[in-house]
């Protein structure tokens, strides 16, 4: 059973940056695929930015060159530095984590990006 903790957000101007943090509770956190996800008032929930078992990334054209999402093996946590926020950025943004058959997400976390 893997249980994910998410924490870092909140109000934030534009043009700002915010870490997003999600530690994982449980064992064989290096065998979990994990992502980022967001969903903005009256969207779909979308994929923002993925990272591998192996580390290797993937990012949404929205956020590619101002999103960065990294993990840390060690502490059992994954990130996501986001720069150069836009007011479109606003979402609750959930880390989810996949070990297959199950997926796991996180609590969620409100971003706003506002003046």
């Amino acid at each position: 059973q893997v249980q994910l903790v998410e924490s870092g957000g909140g109000l934030v101007q534009p043009g700002g940056s915010l870490r997003l943090s999600c530690a994982a509770s449980g064992s064989g956190f290096s065998l979990l695929a994990m992502d980022w996800y967001r969903q903005a008032p009256g969207k779909q929930r979308e994929l923002v930015a993925s990272i591998t078992i192996t580390g290797r990334t993937n990012y949404a054209d929205a956020v590619k060159g101002r999103f960065t999402i990294s993990r840390d093996g060690a502490k059992n946590t994954m990130y996501l530095q986001m720069n150069s926020l836009k007011p479109e950025d606003t979402a609750v943004y959930y880390c989810h984590a996949k070990r297959i058959p199950t997926d796991y997400w996180g609590q969620g976390l409100q971003v706003t990006v506002s003046s």
